[in-house]
C-alpha cells in the first residue's frame, strides 16, 4: 500500500504537486504559530479575538516567500542537504516580514518569544517535510513509461571501494539513478572503520565477505579515479577471490574534460590488470617526424594503424595519407578521423569566439585527410603515392599478423609482410622519404612460424637498406613490441565474447605466456622510437613483465562476478578449456636476439644490435623468395627463410591449405 501511494504521488504532474506543497506550507504556517503560543503559554492555546488575524496573515506571507525563493521548482526526491540553507533562508525572511507585519498591525498581548518560536517551528516543519519526503520517495526506484504508469525496478546492492570525495560523489549519484542501490563503502584507512559517510558505514576490505552475504552485493564499485594502475592492479588482485562483478568510475581527466560522469561506470580496464603506469611521452620526440609535415600510414584500418592516426592528428601534421587494402576499414577509419578533425575546428573556433560550425571537415584543423585505397604489394601505386604527395614519414603498420591464419596461407604473408615492405621501403627511397618507420613484433625474435619469420625479412631489408655505401636520404626504423589489448585477434576480446557466451574459455596451453601493452602507449613509444632512430636501428619497448594466459582468463572471469567451473568448483559458472599450441605458436615470445641492447633517451625504448645481411646477398635471398613463392614451393620457401632468418626453427609442418590439398590429391 506504501509503495502504490509513493508511486501514485510520483506519477503526479509537476502542477499538482506545487498544489500539495503548498497546501502543506499553508498549514505548516499556521500550526508554526499556534505550536508557537502554546509553547509560550505552556498550554493548548485557543486563539482570541484580533488573534485569529495572525494565523489567516501567516499563509498568506509565507507562501509567496517561499514561491519567490524557488521551494516549489525543487524536485523532492533529488533535494540535497544544501537547499536546507535555501530552506532557513527563506523561513527567515518570512519570520522578520511576520514580526513586522504584527508590529504594524497593533495586536496587543503577543508575548516577543512567540516570534522566534514561530521562525523555529516553521524552519522545522519545511525542513524536516522536504527530507522526510526525499526519503520516503527515494526508497523506490520509478520509471516513468510515456507519462501514463510508473513501473517499480529493484536495484542491485553495491559496494563502493574508497571513501575519499570521488567514492562519496558517487555514492550520491546513485542514490538518485535507477540501476545501483551503495550499501556500504570499502577503505584501506584504518581510522575510517565502522565511520558513516552518508549513512554509509565504512568497512575494512576483510568484512567484503559478510558484506556480499548480509546485502546480497553483485558488484563492488572502484571510486580512485586518481589511483595510478599499479595501484588498481594491486585492488583488483585482493578483490580476485570473491568471484564478484568489479566495475570503475572513470579517471579524473575524463570527468574533468566533461566526457563522462562522476557515476558513468565502466568496466575494469583491462590496461588496470597489467600494474604498469606508462612514462609521460617525450613531446619533441613526438611532435619530430609529424609536426607540419606529409605522414602516411600504411595498414590504417587495423588496431596498430588505426591508433596511429588518432596520434598523429594530435600531433598537427600538414597533411595524413591514410593507405589501407581494405574499403570498409578505411571507409571507418576516415570517418573517424573527420569527426576528430571536426571537433578540433569547433574547439578552436570557440575558444576564438567563433560559434560556427565548419562544413568542409575533411580540412578542418588545417589537417589534410587523404585516403587511399590500395596495396602494399602494388610498388608502381606506392611509389606513386610518396611523389605525389610529396610524403616526409611512413609509418607501415600493414601486415598479417595473425599466427595460424598466415601458417595456412604462407605465400599471401610472404607478399604483404616481406614484398609489400620492400615495395613500400624503395617506394620511399625513390621519392626522398625523410623516416620510414616498420612496426614489427616480438614475434620476429628466433621465430617458430611463419609470420614472424615474415617480419624478421622485413626487419633485414630495412637493415640491409640502411648500410653505408646506398645512397639515399631514408632513415629506416623498426619498432617491436609483444601484443596489444584489444587489438583484433587477441585474447582479451575473445574472452570477453567467450565469457559473455557462458564459456568455456579456451586457453592453448597452461604455461603460455605473452607480453602485453595497451594500444595508445604502443603507438606512442612507436612515434617516438622512430624520432630517435639514426637510420637501420632495431627498437625494442619495454613491455614490463608477462603474464600468463590462463591467469588472465581467470581474473577476467572473476571480475565478471562469476566463479570458475573445475574439479574444485563443479558447480562454476565459467570452465577453461586447454586446447593445445596451434600451428606456429610457441609457449613464450621474446623481444631481443641476443643481449647486445643499450639504452636510449626514452626509459620504455631500448636499441638491439642485431645480424645484418648485406643487400647484396639479401637481394639474392629475396629473388630466390619472390620465384618459390609464385610457384607455391613451400618447402622451398622455408628454406629460403631459415637460411635468412636466423634462429627460425618452425613448430610445425607446411599448413598452406592449397599445398597440402594438391598433395592429397596426388598421393591419392
Amino acid at each position: 500500500m506504501r509503495s502504490q501511494t509513493r508511486t501514485w504521488f510520483i506519477s503526479l504532474p509537476r502542477q499538482r504537486k506545487a498544489f500539495i506543497l503548498i497546501s502543506a506550507d499553508i498549514f505548516f504556517a499556521m500550526f508554526a504559530l499556534w505550536a508557537a503560543f502554546s509553547l509560550r503559554w505552556g498550554e493548548l492555546y485557543i486563539p482570541k479575538g484580533t488573534e485569529w488575524y495572525l494565523f489567516a496573515v501567516a499563509p498568506v506571507i509565507a507562501v509567496p516567500i517561499f514561491v519567490r525563493m524557488g521551494l516549489y521548482r525543487a524536485i523532492i526526491r533529488y533535494i540535497e542537504i544544501r537547499a536546507l540553507w535555501t530552506i532557513i533562508q527563506a523561513t527567515t525572511l518570512y519570520a522578520l516580514v511576520f514580526a513586522f507585519v504584527l508590529y504594524e498591525s497593533g495586536i496587543k498581548g503577543v508575548p516577543r518569544t512567540v516570534l522566534p518560536l514561530n521562525w523555529l517551528n516553521m524552519m522545522l516543519l519545511v525542513g524536516s517535510s522536504r527530507f522526510f519526503a526525499r526519503w520516503w520517495l527515494g526508497e523506490v526506484y520509478l520509471n516513468l513509461v510515456g507519462g501514463r504508469g510508473v513501473k517499480i525496478h529493484s536495484k542491485k546492492n553495491v559496494v563502493i571501494y574508497g571513501a575519499g570525495n570521488a567514492g562519496v560523489q558517487l555514492a550520491s549519484a546513485l542514490g538518485y539513478g535507477r540501476e545501483f542501490r551503495p550499501v556500504a563503502f570499502i577503505d584501506d584507512d584504518v581510522l575510517l572503520h565502522k565511520q558513516k559517510v552518508n549513512g554509509l558505514r565504512i568497512y575494512p576490505l576483510s568484512s567484503l565477505g559478510h558484506l556480499i552475504e548480509r546485502h546480497q552485493v553483485s558488484d563492488v564499485l572502484l571510486a580512485m579515479p586518481s589511483a595510478n594502475r599499479a595501484r588498481k592492479s594491486e585492488i583488483i588482485r585482493l578483490l580476485e577471490p570473491f568471484a564478484i562483478h568489479v566495475m570503475s568510475m572513470p579517471g579524473l581527466s575524463d570527468i574533468a574534460q566533461g566526457k563522462v560522469t562522476v557515476d558513468a561506470l565502466q568496466e575494469v580496464d583491462i590496461a588496470d590488470l597489467l600494474g604498469r603506469d606508462s612514462v609521460q611521452p617525450d613531446q619533441s620526440l613526438l611532435h619530430a617526424n609529424i609536426a607540419g609535415k606529409v605522414v602516411m600510414v600504411t595498414g590504417a584500418g587495423g588496431s596498430i594503424g588505426s591508433e596511429l592516426c588518432r596520434q598523429i592528428i594530435q600531433l598537427q601534421p600538414d597533411s595524413l595519407i591514410i593507405f589501407e587494402i581494405s574499403e570498409f576499414a578505411l571507409y571507418a577509419i576516415e570517418k573517424e578521423l573527420q569527426h576528430l578533425l571536426s571537433k578540433r575546428r569547433v574547439s578552436s573556433r570557440l575558444a576564438g569566439g567563433i560559434h560556427t560550425i565548419p562544413g568542409d571537415i575533411k580540412n578542418a584543423g588545417e589537417i589534410k585527410l587523404i585516403p587511399v585505397l590500395g596495396s602494399v604489394t602494388n610498388a608502381k601505386r606506392c611509389e606513386k603515392i610518396c611523389a605525389t604527395f610529396r610524403v616526409q614519414t611512413i609509418y607501415h603498420a600493414a601486415a598479417y599478423k595473425h599466427v595460424p591464419m598466415v601458417e595456412r596461407n604462407p605465400g599471401e604473408a610472404i607478399w604483404n609482410n616481406v614484398f609489400g615492405t620492400l615495395h613500400t621501403a624503395q617506394a620511399a627511397i625513390n621519392a626522398g622519404v625523410e623516416t620510414f618507420v616498420l612496426i614489427s613484433t616480438d614475434k620476429a625474435v628466433r621465430p617458430t612460424n611463419t609470420m614472424g619469420a615474415t617480419k624478421r625479412f622485413a626487419e633485414l631489408i630495412l637493415q640491409a637498406l640502411s648500410l653505408d655505401g646506398i645512397n639515399h636520404p631514408t632513415r629506416f626504423t623498426m619498432v617491436r613490441f609483444g601484443n596489444v589489448l584489444g587489438s583484433s585477434g587477441s585474447v582479451v576480446p575473445l574472452f570477453k565474447e567467450q565469457i559473455a557466451r557462458g564459456g568455456p574459455v579456451t586457453v592453448t596451453d597452461e604455461r603460455i605466456i605473452r607480453y602485453f601493452m595497451t594500444i595508445p602507449e604502443a603507438s606512442q613509444l612507436v612515434i617516438q622510437a622512430g624520432a630517435i632512430g639514426l637510420g637501420g636501428d632495431v627498437f625494442v619497448l619495454d613491455m614490463g613483465e608477462p603474464i600468463r594466459i590462463v591467469d588472465l582468463a581467470k581474473r577476467m572471469i572473476h571480475l565478471s562476478g562469476l566463479e570458475i567451473k573445475d574439479s574444485a568448483h563443479p558447480d562454476g559458472d565459467i570452465e577453461i578449456s586447454f586446447t593445445g599450441l596451434r600451428p606456429g605458436e610457441k609457449l613464450y615470445e621474446e623481444l631481443l636476439i641476443g643481449d647486445n641492447v643499450s639504452k636510449t633517451e626514452h626509459a620504455r625504448i631500448m636499441r638491439a644490435q642485431e645480424h645484418v645481411i648485406p643487400w647484396a646477398e639479401l637481394e639474392k635471398l629475396l629473388t630466390a623468395l619472390e620465384q618459390a613463392t609464385k610457384d607455391d614451393e613451400f618447402e622451398r620457401v622455408r628454406n629460403i627463410l631459415t637460411d635468412a632468418v636466423a634462429g627460425f626453427v618452425p613448430q610445425c609442418e607446411i599448413e598452406d591449405v592449397l599445398w597440402k590439398e594438391d598433395r592429397r590429391l596426388v598421393n591419392g
